[in-house]
Protein backbone atom coordinates (compact mmCIF):
# COMPACT_ATOMS: atom_id res chain seq x y z
CA UNK A 1 0.00 0.00 0.00
CA UNK A 2 1.16 3.61 -1.39
CA UNK A 3 -0.71 6.60 -0.10
CA UNK A 4 -0.04 10.28 -0.37
CA UNK A 5 -1.50 13.31 1.23
CA UNK A 6 -3.29 16.10 -1.22
CA UNK A 7 -2.81 19.59 -0.30
CA UNK A 8 -6.12 22.24 0.18
CA UNK A 9 -5.36 25.53 -1.59
CA UNK A 10 -8.06 27.61 -0.03
CA UNK A 11 -7.38 30.68 -1.54
CA UNK A 12 -7.02 28.26 -5.39
CA UNK A 13 -9.94 26.51 -3.79
CA UNK A 14 -8.32 23.66 -5.37
CA UNK A 15 -6.95 19.95 -3.92
CA UNK A 16 -3.06 19.50 -4.93
CA UNK A 17 -0.59 17.03 -4.75
CA UNK A 18 3.18 17.68 -5.58
CA UNK A 19 4.38 13.98 -4.93
CA UNK A 20 5.04 11.22 -7.51
CA UNK A 21 2.51 8.34 -7.83
CA UNK A 22 -1.23 10.10 -6.46
CA UNK A 23 -2.00 9.73 -10.32
CA UNK A 24 -1.95 6.19 -10.07
CA UNK A 25 -4.52 6.24 -6.87
CA UNK A 26 -7.10 3.32 -6.82
CA UNK A 27 -8.80 5.39 -3.62
CA UNK A 28 -9.27 8.95 -2.56
CA UNK A 29 -10.71 10.05 0.59
CA UNK A 30 -11.68 13.41 1.76
CA UNK A 31 -13.01 15.58 4.18
CA UNK A 32 -13.88 18.99 4.28
CA UNK A 33 -16.75 21.88 5.76
CA UNK A 34 -19.87 22.15 3.52
CA UNK A 35 -18.80 25.52 2.19
CA UNK A 36 -16.16 23.92 0.50
CA UNK A 37 -17.28 20.79 -0.51
CA UNK A 38 -20.48 22.14 -1.92
CA UNK A 39 -18.30 23.94 -4.39
CA UNK A 40 -17.80 21.83 -7.70
CA UNK A 41 -14.16 22.62 -7.77
CA UNK A 42 -13.51 20.41 -4.70
CA UNK A 43 -14.41 17.35 -6.43
CA UNK A 44 -12.94 18.22 -9.67
CA UNK A 45 -9.45 18.94 -8.38
CA UNK A 46 -9.56 15.49 -7.23
CA UNK A 47 -10.39 14.33 -9.82
CA UNK A 48 -7.80 16.11 -12.26
CA UNK A 49 -5.23 14.57 -9.74
CA UNK A 50 -6.51 11.54 -9.15
CA UNK A 51 -7.86 10.08 -12.73
CA UNK A 52 -8.51 6.59 -11.94
CA UNK A 53 -9.37 6.70 -8.39
CA UNK A 54 -12.84 6.25 -6.59
CA UNK A 55 -13.41 9.16 -4.60
CA UNK A 56 -15.15 9.02 -1.58
CA UNK A 57 -15.45 11.50 0.85
CA UNK A 58 -18.30 13.71 3.16
CA UNK A 59 -18.97 17.30 5.31
CA UNK A 60 -18.03 17.72 8.43
CA UNK A 61 -17.70 20.90 10.67
CA UNK A 62 -13.53 20.03 11.61
CA UNK A 63 -11.52 17.53 9.35
CA UNK A 64 -8.63 15.67 10.87
CA UNK A 65 -5.51 15.55 8.84
CA UNK A 66 -1.91 13.77 10.20
CA UNK A 67 -1.91 15.23 13.82
CA UNK A 68 -3.91 18.14 13.27
CA UNK A 69 -7.42 19.00 12.89
CA UNK A 70 -8.98 22.06 11.43
CA UNK A 71 -12.01 23.57 11.48
CA UNK A 72 -13.64 25.18 8.11
CA UNK A 73 -10.96 23.18 5.77
CA UNK A 74 -10.80 20.70 3.62
CA UNK A 75 -8.19 17.08 3.44
CA UNK A 76 -7.48 13.54 1.24
CA UNK A 77 -5.63 11.25 1.50
CA UNK A 78 -4.59 8.94 -2.16
CA UNK A 79 -4.52 5.42 -1.99
CA UNK A 80 -2.72 2.70 -4.26
CA UNK A 81 -3.16 -0.73 -3.06
CA UNK A 82 -1.15 -2.92 -4.58
CA UNK A 83 -1.98 -6.29 -3.16
CA UNK A 84 -5.59 -5.96 -2.93
CA UNK A 85 -8.49 -4.74 -4.76
CA UNK A 86 -11.12 -1.66 -3.86
CA UNK A 87 -15.01 -1.60 -4.84
CA UNK A 88 -17.91 1.72 -4.70
CA UNK A 89 -21.08 1.09 -4.12
CA UNK A 90 -23.48 3.73 -3.66
CA UNK A 91 -27.46 3.99 -2.79
CA UNK A 92 -29.83 6.72 -2.56
CA UNK A 93 -31.96 7.17 0.86
CA UNK A 94 -34.86 8.52 -0.25
CA UNK A 95 -38.03 6.28 0.00
CA UNK A 96 -36.00 3.70 1.76
CA UNK A 97 -35.78 2.41 5.36
CA UNK A 98 -32.19 2.32 6.69
CA UNK A 99 -31.53 -1.26 6.67
CA UNK A 100 -32.88 -1.77 3.44
CA UNK A 101 -30.24 0.98 2.19
CA UNK A 102 -27.75 -1.41 4.32
CA UNK A 103 -28.77 -4.43 2.98
CA UNK A 104 -28.52 -3.00 -0.83
CA UNK A 105 -24.96 -2.06 -0.05
CA UNK A 106 -24.06 -5.55 1.20
CA UNK A 107 -25.56 -6.80 -2.08
CA UNK A 108 -23.60 -4.82 -4.38
CA UNK A 109 -20.19 -5.29 -2.79
CA UNK A 110 -20.83 -8.84 -1.72
CA UNK A 111 -21.65 -9.77 -5.85
CA UNK A 112 -19.06 -6.93 -7.27
CA UNK A 113 -16.07 -9.29 -6.11
CA UNK A 114 -14.52 -11.06 -9.38
CA UNK A 115 -12.68 -14.71 -8.29
CA UNK A 116 -9.39 -13.00 -8.62
CA UNK A 117 -9.82 -10.52 -5.97
CA UNK A 118 -10.38 -12.81 -3.15
CA UNK A 119 -12.54 -12.22 -0.28
CA UNK A 120 -14.62 -9.53 1.32
CA UNK A 121 -11.95 -8.59 3.90
CA UNK A 122 -13.61 -5.28 5.04
CA UNK A 123 -15.81 -2.30 4.36
CA UNK A 124 -15.72 1.57 5.17
CA UNK A 125 -18.84 2.79 4.90
CA UNK A 126 -19.86 7.05 4.88
CA UNK A 127 -23.14 8.11 5.23
CA UNK A 128 -25.63 11.05 4.93
CA UNK A 129 -26.11 12.31 9.02
CA UNK A 130 -29.15 13.72 9.14
CA UNK A 131 -31.65 11.42 7.21
CA UNK A 132 -30.66 7.83 8.29
CA UNK A 133 -30.65 5.71 11.21
CA UNK A 134 -27.55 4.42 11.87
CA UNK A 135 -27.99 1.28 13.80
CA UNK A 136 -30.57 -0.01 11.26
CA UNK A 137 -28.27 0.98 8.32
CA UNK A 138 -25.13 -0.99 9.81
CA UNK A 139 -27.28 -3.76 11.15
CA UNK A 140 -28.80 -4.58 7.46
CA UNK A 141 -25.04 -4.02 6.14
CA UNK A 142 -23.24 -6.27 8.69
CA UNK A 143 -26.29 -8.69 8.04
CA UNK A 144 -25.46 -8.96 4.46
CA UNK A 145 -21.34 -9.04 4.34
CA UNK A 146 -21.39 -10.95 7.62
CA UNK A 147 -19.61 -11.37 10.86
CA UNK A 148 -16.28 -11.66 9.76
CA UNK A 149 -16.60 -8.49 7.40
CA UNK A 150 -14.35 -5.41 9.67
CA UNK A 151 -16.89 -2.60 9.33
CA UNK A 152 -15.89 1.16 10.03
CA UNK A 153 -16.88 4.56 8.74
CA UNK A 154 -19.35 7.19 10.03
CA UNK A 155 -22.34 9.70 9.92
CA UNK A 156 -21.38 13.02 7.25
CA UNK A 157 -21.69 15.85 9.50
CA UNK A 158 -22.17 19.61 9.56
CA UNK A 159 -20.17 21.18 12.68
CA UNK A 160 -23.06 22.01 15.40
CA UNK A 161 -25.08 23.16 12.78
CA UNK A 162 -27.27 20.26 11.91
CA UNK A 163 -28.55 21.77 8.72
CA UNK A 164 -27.07 20.13 5.84
CA UNK A 165 -25.02 16.92 5.07
CA UNK A 166 -23.41 15.73 1.82
CA UNK A 167 -21.83 12.70 0.70
CA UNK A 168 -19.58 12.03 -2.16
CA UNK A 169 -19.59 8.15 -4.18
CA UNK A 170 -17.40 9.52 -7.29
CA UNK A 171 -19.30 12.35 -7.93
CA UNK A 172 -20.12 15.72 -6.92
CA UNK A 173 -21.23 15.58 -3.29
CA UNK A 174 -24.56 15.61 -2.17
CA UNK A 175 -27.54 14.92 0.25
CA UNK A 176 -29.46 11.78 0.77
CA UNK A 177 -26.77 9.07 -0.04
CA UNK A 178 -24.96 6.53 1.27
CA UNK A 179 -21.17 5.20 0.45
CA UNK A 180 -19.83 2.12 1.15
CA UNK A 181 -16.35 0.89 -0.36
CA UNK A 182 -15.65 -2.54 -0.47
CA UNK A 183 -11.59 -4.08 0.26
CA UNK A 184 -11.12 -7.49 -1.17
CA UNK A 185 -7.74 -9.62 -0.63
CA UNK A 186 -6.68 -12.39 1.64
CA UNK A 187 -3.83 -10.40 2.45
CA UNK A 188 -5.61 -7.09 3.93
CA UNK A 189 -5.64 -6.63 7.42
CA UNK A 190 -8.62 -4.41 9.10
CA UNK A 191 -8.31 -3.37 12.86
CA UNK A 192 -10.73 -1.56 14.81
CA UNK A 193 -10.86 0.36 17.56
CA UNK A 194 -13.42 2.11 19.85
CA UNK A 195 -13.50 4.05 23.62
CA UNK A 196 -15.41 7.12 24.62
CA UNK A 197 -14.02 8.13 28.22
CA UNK A 198 -16.98 10.01 29.16
CA UNK A 199 -18.10 10.22 32.93
CA UNK A 200 -21.26 9.11 33.66
CA UNK A 201 -23.33 11.46 36.54
CA UNK A 202 -26.87 11.21 37.70
CA UNK A 203 -29.38 8.49 38.47
CA UNK A 204 -29.69 5.57 35.83
CA UNK A 205 -32.95 5.37 33.76
CA UNK A 206 -35.09 3.42 32.06
CA UNK A 207 -36.40 3.99 28.57
CA UNK A 208 -39.84 3.33 29.02
CA UNK A 209 -41.06 3.95 25.43
CA UNK A 210 -38.88 4.27 22.47
CA UNK A 211 -39.53 3.65 18.62
CA UNK A 212 -36.34 3.09 16.78
CA UNK A 213 -34.02 6.20 17.00
CA UNK A 214 -36.88 8.46 18.88
CA UNK A 215 -36.55 8.35 22.74
CA UNK A 216 -40.37 9.37 24.15
CA UNK A 217 -39.87 8.54 27.92
CA UNK A 218 -37.51 7.41 30.47
CA UNK A 219 -38.94 6.16 33.80
CA UNK A 220 -42.12 6.80 32.16
CA UNK A 221 -41.82 10.46 32.24
CA UNK A 222 -41.07 12.25 28.70
CA UNK A 223 -37.84 12.05 27.91
CA UNK A 224 -37.02 15.60 26.84
CA UNK A 225 -38.36 17.08 30.80
CA UNK A 226 -35.96 14.80 32.57
CA UNK A 227 -32.90 16.10 29.89
CA UNK A 228 -34.19 19.65 30.43
CA UNK A 229 -34.35 19.25 33.86
CA UNK A 230 -30.17 18.35 33.58
CA UNK A 231 -29.14 20.19 31.32
CA UNK A 232 -30.70 23.85 33.13
CA UNK A 233 -30.45 26.92 31.32
CA UNK A 234 -27.97 25.06 28.46
CA UNK A 235 -31.87 23.34 27.51
CA UNK A 236 -32.20 26.68 25.38
CA UNK A 237 -29.30 25.19 23.39
CA UNK A 238 -31.36 22.03 22.31
CA UNK A 239 -30.28 20.15 20.66
CA UNK A 240 -26.74 21.35 20.17
CA UNK A 241 -25.89 21.53 23.47
CA UNK A 242 -27.01 18.29 24.13
CA UNK A 243 -23.79 17.24 22.23
CA UNK A 244 -22.03 17.85 25.71
CA UNK A 245 -24.25 15.88 27.54
CA UNK A 246 -23.93 12.38 25.72
CA UNK A 247 -26.40 9.13 26.94
CA UNK A 248 -24.59 5.56 27.70
CA UNK A 249 -27.24 3.04 27.01
CA UNK A 250 -26.87 -0.35 28.07
CA UNK A 251 -28.41 -4.36 27.94
CA UNK A 252 -29.97 -5.02 31.35
CA UNK A 253 -29.35 -8.58 30.59
CA UNK A 254 -25.75 -7.73 29.57
CA UNK A 255 -23.69 -4.74 31.01
CA UNK A 256 -20.88 -5.19 28.35
CA UNK A 257 -23.34 -4.65 25.69
CA UNK A 258 -23.31 -0.89 25.81
CA UNK A 259 -23.44 2.43 23.38
CA UNK A 260 -23.27 6.19 23.54
CA UNK A 261 -25.80 7.65 21.79
CA UNK A 262 -26.29 11.74 20.78
CA UNK A 263 -29.04 13.84 20.05
CA UNK A 264 -29.57 14.74 16.51
CA UNK A 265 -33.11 16.37 16.88
CA UNK A 266 -35.69 17.19 19.46
CA UNK A 267 -39.51 17.72 19.11
CA UNK A 268 -40.74 20.57 21.65
CA UNK A 269 -44.23 19.93 21.32
CA UNK A 270 -44.11 16.31 21.83
CA UNK A 271 -41.46 16.38 23.98
CA UNK A 272 -39.49 13.63 22.10
CA UNK A 273 -35.60 13.69 21.25
CA UNK A 274 -34.51 11.84 18.24
CA UNK A 275 -30.61 9.94 18.20
CA UNK A 276 -28.63 8.57 16.14
CA UNK A 277 -29.35 4.83 16.26
CA UNK A 278 -31.49 3.35 18.43
CA UNK A 279 -33.14 3.46 21.64
CA UNK A 280 -34.04 0.27 22.58
CA UNK A 281 -37.06 -0.33 25.12
CA UNK A 282 -35.83 -1.55 28.49
CA UNK A 283 -32.25 -0.33 28.12
CA UNK A 284 -30.45 1.95 31.39
CA UNK A 285 -30.02 5.14 29.75
CA UNK A 286 -27.43 7.18 31.95
CA UNK A 287 -25.84 10.98 31.55
CA UNK A 288 -22.26 11.27 30.64
CA UNK A 289 -20.10 14.15 30.90
CA UNK A 290 -16.59 14.76 29.72
CA UNK A 291 -13.21 16.79 30.59
CA UNK A 292 -10.40 16.83 27.89
CA UNK A 293 -8.35 14.27 30.08
CA UNK A 294 -10.94 12.04 30.33
CA UNK A 295 -11.91 12.46 26.80
CA UNK A 296 -8.24 11.92 25.41
CA UNK A 297 -7.40 8.70 27.62
CA UNK A 298 -10.29 7.78 26.09
CA UNK A 299 -8.84 7.94 22.44
CA UNK A 300 -5.80 6.29 23.77
CA UNK A 301 -7.44 3.36 24.76
CA UNK A 302 -9.02 3.35 21.33
CA UNK A 303 -5.62 3.85 19.47
CA UNK A 304 -4.03 0.91 21.73
CA UNK A 305 -6.70 -1.57 20.11
CA UNK A 306 -4.93 -1.15 17.04
CA UNK A 307 -2.00 -0.39 17.76
CA UNK A 308 0.93 -2.45 15.57
CA UNK A 309 4.21 -4.37 16.68
CA UNK A 310 7.43 -1.95 14.83
CA UNK A 311 7.92 -5.04 13.28
CA UNK A 312 4.57 -5.27 11.29
CA UNK A 313 4.78 -1.33 10.99
CA UNK A 314 4.40 -1.40 7.41
CA UNK A 315 2.42 1.43 5.11
CA UNK A 316 -0.71 1.96 7.24
CA UNK A 317 -4.12 3.71 6.01
CA UNK A 318 -5.64 5.12 9.48
CA UNK A 319 -9.38 6.58 9.87
CA UNK A 320 -10.24 8.50 12.49
CA UNK A 321 -13.64 9.26 13.36
CA UNK A 322 -14.39 11.00 16.51
CA UNK A 323 -17.43 13.03 17.28
CA UNK A 324 -18.61 16.94 16.84
CA UNK A 325 -19.71 16.46 20.66
CA UNK A 326 -16.21 15.56 21.29
CA UNK A 327 -14.87 18.21 19.27
CA UNK A 328 -17.81 20.78 21.54
CA UNK A 329 -16.65 19.62 25.01
CA UNK A 330 -12.38 19.76 24.47
CA UNK A 331 -12.48 23.14 22.88
CA UNK A 332 -8.89 24.11 22.33
CA UNK A 333 -7.83 21.10 23.19
CA UNK A 334 -9.69 18.78 20.71
CA UNK A 335 -5.93 18.48 18.96
CA UNK A 336 -5.14 16.36 22.36
CA UNK A 337 -7.02 13.37 21.57
CA UNK A 338 -5.56 13.49 17.89
CA UNK A 339 -2.24 13.72 18.55
CA UNK A 340 -2.88 11.25 21.18
CA UNK A 341 -3.33 8.47 18.69
CA UNK A 342 -0.81 10.42 16.06
CA UNK A 343 2.04 8.70 18.83
CA UNK A 344 0.70 5.65 19.00
CA UNK A 345 0.18 4.99 15.84
CA UNK A 346 3.26 6.04 14.46
CA UNK A 347 4.97 7.54 11.29
CA UNK A 348 3.94 4.82 9.08
CA UNK A 349 0.26 5.37 9.25
CA UNK A 350 -1.26 7.77 7.17
CA UNK A 351 -3.80 9.29 9.46
CA UNK A 352 -6.89 11.19 7.91
CA UNK A 353 -10.58 11.25 9.67
CA UNK A 354 -13.36 13.85 10.52
CA UNK A 355 -15.64 14.62 13.08
CA UNK A 356 -19.11 13.27 12.54
CA UNK A 357 -22.71 12.63 13.95
CA UNK A 358 -22.34 8.81 14.31
CA UNK A 359 -18.75 6.52 14.75
CA UNK A 360 -19.03 3.14 12.85
CA UNK A 361 -16.94 0.40 13.80
CA UNK A 362 -16.57 -3.39 14.73
CA UNK A 363 -15.41 -4.26 18.06
CA UNK A 364 -12.98 -6.01 16.55
CA UNK A 365 -11.93 -8.19 13.02
CA UNK A 366 -15.30 -10.20 13.49
CA UNK A 367 -18.49 -9.35 15.58
CA UNK A 368 -21.47 -7.51 15.29
CA UNK A 369 -21.27 -4.10 13.48
CA UNK A 370 -22.40 -0.95 16.16
CA UNK A 371 -23.25 2.51 15.45
CA UNK A 372 -21.87 4.56 17.98
CA UNK A 373 -22.04 8.12 19.25
CA UNK A 374 -19.09 10.71 20.96
CA UNK A 375 -16.20 7.92 20.48
CA UNK A 376 -13.22 8.11 19.13
CA UNK A 377 -13.25 4.91 16.60
CA UNK A 378 -10.09 3.93 14.39
CA UNK A 379 -9.90 1.70 11.09
CA UNK A 380 -6.85 0.70 10.28
CA UNK A 381 -6.01 -1.08 7.12
CA UNK A 382 -2.44 -2.16 5.90
CA UNK A 383 -1.27 -4.87 3.12
CA UNK A 384 0.96 -7.88 4.28
CA UNK A 385 4.15 -8.07 2.84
Amino acid sequence: MKTWALEWRGADQAFTCAQDGCAEADLVLFFGARGILARPSAFETLRAACPSALIVGCTTGTIIAGDAIEDDGASAVAVKLERSQVRLASVEIAGKTSEAVGAELARMLTDASPAGDGRLAAVLIISDGLNVNGSALVGGLQAGVGAGVAIGGGLAADGAAFEKTLVAANGQPRENLVAAIGFYGDGLEARMGVAHGWERFGPPRRITKAAGAVLFEMDGKPALDLYEKYLGDEAAQLPASALLYPLLISNPADESDQVVRTILAVDHEARTMTFAGDMPEGWTAKLMRGAADSLTQGALDAADMVRAEAADASETLALLVSCVGRRLAMGQRTGDEVEAVSEVLGPAARRIGFYSYGEVVTPGVAGHCGLHNQTMTLMTLREAA
